[in-house]
């Protein structure tokens, strides 16, 4: 489909007839798309779509995989991500993945900061302690674990861990955050929290979710993408694509008829 051009935002990412996969054959089928800065955008489609191959392809986590392809360019602020140097890359583009997965043998303190201690970065104590404060303020888990700092990640609650490691990624001041399901794996409680969250980072950071929750792309998102079969079938403003979809396959997976 045409890139649909955002011209009353700026855009802060671009793909331009992205396609990858594994083993010579492709799970994302020329994508070209572009995401406007500061805003939430939801990715969705049916399982086994190309939704996380897509999101991985964003910050080079893709060319990990055994096996991988990709062809077309991915677009930071007009610079070709595949020019870049992927550690510093990832530090522009964080990562939060379905399962919250802090590092289980550091503390909370030290899963914080474990981006500046990964690249080597050397930083004055209080630095540090301003950093770890003022981030875990930002997910709003300061008052939960203040007097824990010292103690594993992994003792926190699930929707804890979660935040956590959306503070992880925050610390390092991204320009965009890419969250895989980041709730799917939570109770209906953690995952209020954790829209209520991400909904608070508007403005701070731009953040591009996949999302298998209809509902929860409808109440968080502004703008949305619906893949289906590797393909980009629509992208547009939520209130648009949810109300008045263009194509028919759209319609037909927010009514439920298949997924």
């Amino acid at each position: 489909m045409e890139d649909p051009v955002l011209s009353s935002e700026k855009t802060i990412l671009e793909t331009r007839d992205l396609f990858a996969g594994f083993d010579g054959k492709d799970v994302v089928k020329g994508i070209s798309f572009s995401v406007p800065a500061g805003k939430i955008t939801a990715i969705m489609g049916p399982s086994g779509c190309g939704k996380t191959t897509f999101m991985r392809c964003i910050n080079r986590m893709h060319e990990l995989a055994a096996n991988a392809q990709v062809s077309g360019l991915v677009l930071l602020d007009g610079e070709d991500v595949y020019k870049l140097n992927p550690i510093l890359l990832r530090r522009r583009i964080g990562m939060v993945f379905q399962r919250p997965n802090p590092f289980p043998t550091m503390s909370i303190y030290d899963n914080v900061v474990a981006g500046y201690n990964l690249n080597g970065a050397r930083m004055a104590r209080m630095d540090r302690d301003r950093i770890v404060e003022e981030t875990l303020r930002r997910v709003t888990l300061w008052d939960e674990v203040k007097d824990s700092l010292y103690r594993r990640g992994t003792f926190l609650s699930g929707g804890q861990q979660q935040r956590l490691c959306i503070a992880r990624a925050l610390a390092m001041k991204p320009e965009i955050i890419l969250l895989d399901e980041p709730t799917s794996a939570l109770d209906p409680k953690a995952t209020a929290a954790i829209e209520e969250l991400i909904v608070s980072l508007k403005g701070v950071v731009t953040i591009v979710q996949v999302t298998h929750n209809i509902p929860q792309a409808a109440r968080i998102s502004d703008y949305t993408a619906f893949i289906h079969l590797g393909e980009l079938v629509e992208f547009g403003p939520t209130n648009k694509v949810f109300t008045v979809p263009k194509d028919k396959r759209t319609e037909e997976y927010l009514s439920g008829k298949f997924g």
